[in-house]
């Protein structure tokens, strides 16, 4: 049972991956039910009930009857699950807590499905390629939340890494640097730090593991051959963050608006926007494949375009036709930290805000590939109309239009192609079949997807 204090620390933390808040008990108790089976399913957690979104307690009142529902819609839970549920009394108000522990019996399922945590909301697994996938994390552990043995708590931990997430994470200076990493459940019960805490706030997180680590180099050119920069980026993850930040700084133009500014500070403007690579290196840090040993972050800068990739491609749950709209990921607990920076946006969304940021600037639309590694492509600016008329030798009066047209709009539907082309529609599917053959054009998804401009240059001697 958790003290008043302990409560009291939750409470001021507010809600995430490992704490759940109503302000009434719902209508529907199951409502409540579906909370314990996602936190069972993650790392355990604790629900509270008389406690608004906005960390206030309200108080709750919840007699035998209603204590009574709440057990009984727990007990549907599959396989049985042992939570303490309990009231409280906390600044003269009643309040009810539900803690859950880690289920050792993954998944646990409620009325058939399987409901898991994901940053500070619980998601229903509804896809047989879902629960694929969950049961697959289930059998080898997700990778942030097995224990580090090698880790000593004491001596390895960097009080500089701590201070910066409180900060970030706006928690209460009141509350001790221990009972933070109990609220997070940062501990396991054998009393060892999570991979996932490593991470986050180890002096040198490279020395447990080796590939965590974010690899920046430069070429010279637009393929491979010459590099004239090469740097590894280690430390805590928001320190990878950082510095990466700093080197992409440090390579790209960067110009200032100092307009309208008074004595505010000089605005910079990206030629590529900034925000487009902090969410590309955020969802690197959160999403990659830690399991791969072999494989980690790169980001790869060329003369025309710069490559972020990380091992693991698309989360086997989520369909291709669902890219960009939902998200899984495999590091939950990392993706919790995150999401408690506020530096995650809200789950599925960082996709399309890459794409509708890059389209703002008049740039290109990032590029995806979601096979084995996952990478993303940012064109840097350059000429379109210098770079289809190396094609006008190649390609048809007609593809060329094809090339324009989708340039502007990768939304743009068939109807639309036809009518700036004169082409019928079995004429305009056998060009766009050429395009696709010479690399140039794809398509991503059927109904509701976009197409793909590849920005590549003819092969000599075509």
């Amino acid at each position: 049972m958790l003290s008043v204090k302990e409560i009291q620390s939750i409470i001021s933390s507010g809600e995430g991956y490992n704490a759940e808040f109503k302000v009434s008990l719902p209508s529907k108790v199951k409502d409540i039910t579906e909370e314990v089976c996602a936190f069972a399913n993650a790392s355990g957690g604790v629900v509270l009930i008389g406690v608004d979104d906005n960390n206030l307690i309200q108080g709750v009142s919840i007699d035998n009857a209603k204590r009574s529902a709440i057990q009984n819609s727990i007990n549907e839970i599959s396989p049985s699950l042992q939570c303490e549920t309990y009231s409280i009394e906390i600044e003269g108000k009643q309040i009810t807590a539900i803690e859950v522990p880690s289920g050792p019996n993954k998944p646990y399922v409620l009325s058939g499905a399987i409901y898991v945590r994901q940053g500070p909301n619980s998601q229903k697994l509804t896809t047989v390629e879902e629960m694929r996938d969950f049961f697959q994390q289930a059998d080898r552990i997700y990778f942030d939340e097995a224990p580090c043995a090698e880790v000593n708590i004491v001596t390895d931990l960097d009080k500089d890494n701590i201070a910066v997430f409180r900060t970030e994470a706006g928690l209460n200076k009141t509350i001790s640097d221990e009972q933070v990493f109990q609220n997070l459940r940062l501990i396991t019960k054998e009393g060892y730090l999570k991979n996932g805490g490593v991470l986050f706030f180890a002096k040198e997180p490279e020395h447990f593991f080796e590939k965590a680590v974010i690899r920046c180099i430069a070429f010279d050119g637009t393929d491979k051959r010459y590099i004239i920069d090469d740097k590894i980026m280690t430390g805590a993850l928001y320190q990878q963050f950082l510095k990466s930040m700093y080197w992409l700084h440090s390579k790209l133009d960067i110009r200032y608006d100092i307009e309208g500014e008074g004595s505010k500070p000089r605005k910079e403007l990206w030629e590529i926007p900034e925000t487009v690579f902090k969410e590309a290196i955020i969802n690197s840090l959160a999403h990659r494949d830690y399991y791969d040993k072999g494989g980690r972050i790169t980001i790869e800068l060329f003369d025309d375009r710069v490559e972020i990739s990380n091992p693991g491609g698309l989360v086997s749950a989520i369909p291709r036709n669902e890219f960009g709209k939902r998200s899984l990921s495999r590091n939950p607990l990392i993706f919790g930290l995150f999401e408690r920076m506020r530096m995650v946006e809200q789950i599925g969304s960082g996709i399309s805000r890459m794409r509708d940021l890059m389209l703002e600037e008049g740039l290109t639309p990032p590029e995806f590939n979601i096979d084995g590694m996952f990478t993303v492509t940012f064109r840097r600016p350059f000429d379109f109309d210098k770079w289809v008329n190396m094609w006008v030798d190649n390609l048809s009066e007609k593809q060329i239009i094809i090339l324009e047209v989708i340039h502007k709009n990768q939304e743009v539907k068939k109807s639309a192609l036809q009518e700036s082309t004169g082409f019928s529609a079995t004429a305009l599917d056998n060009n766009i079949e050429i395009l696709k053959k010479e690399g140039l054009l794809e398509r991503e998804g059927t109904k509701g997807g976009i197409w793909i401009l590849h920005y590549i240059s003819p092969k000599v001697g075509e």
